[in-house]
């Protein structure tokens, strides 16, 4: 967070209007920084950025290599893809958090950015839990049930989800009303 504690987000697009756009739609409960490029957005990461919003299709740097970048240095921020670039079963192995198709809008966005801030102070078997369901529901979206059928990919990752549901059934019992309440909110949505 940042001095005036209101979550920061680093809005990346190398389209001038889309990150604009995001700055306006977040600004009254978001600090908001913006960047044009993958360069320019990896020059502006510190420590304090809390979620960052990457295209995938860039000039300089495309966002899967600003992705790779961010999570090698170590920045424990989270990151939500927000692009017109189609899901494909490349997305299993990256480490985003939510996968959002463009166009979107505000109150989407919003609640996006809201919930993975949210993420920050959830246990990180839950984070893991999130970022898997959030891949599936993203393939699930986007491709047919026989193209998924015939992927290993998708079907080690359904494996993964099982298995961290049943990891997280101790934390769960741990875990007050309200805050189980948001977790499998924020877990089932699908956006």
């Amino acid at each position: 967070m940042t001095g005036d504690d209101r979550p920061l987000v680093l809005a990346v697009d190398d389209e001038e209007r889309v990150v604009q756009a995001f700055d306006i739609w977040l600004g009254d409960g978001f600090e908001v920084i913006t960047a044009t490029g993958g360069r320019e957005a990896l020059d502006q990461i510190t420590d304090e950025v809390d979620v960052v919003l990457l295209d995938r299709h860039m000039p300089d740097l495309s966002g899967d290599e600003v992705l790779e970048q961010i999570r090698e240095e170590g920045y424990d921020c989270r990151v939500a893809m927000v692009t017109a670039v189609a899901p494909e079963f490349d997305i299993v192995d990256m480490s985003f958090d939510h996968y959002i198709s463009k166009p979107i809008d505000e109150s989407d966005l919003s609640e996006i950015v809201g919930r993975l801030v949210d993420m920050g102070t959830y246990d990180q078997r839950l984070n893991e839990l999130y970022r898997v369901t959030q891949k599936i529901a993203t393939l699930e979206d986007e491709m047919t049930d026989s193209r998924l059928s015939h992927h290993d990919e998708y079907a080690a990752l359904v494996d993964k989800r099982d298995r961290l549901r049943e990891q997280t059934h101790e934390l769960v019992d741990e875990m007050e009303r309200e805050q189980l309440d948001d977790v499998f909110e924020m877990i089932d949505s699908k956006q």
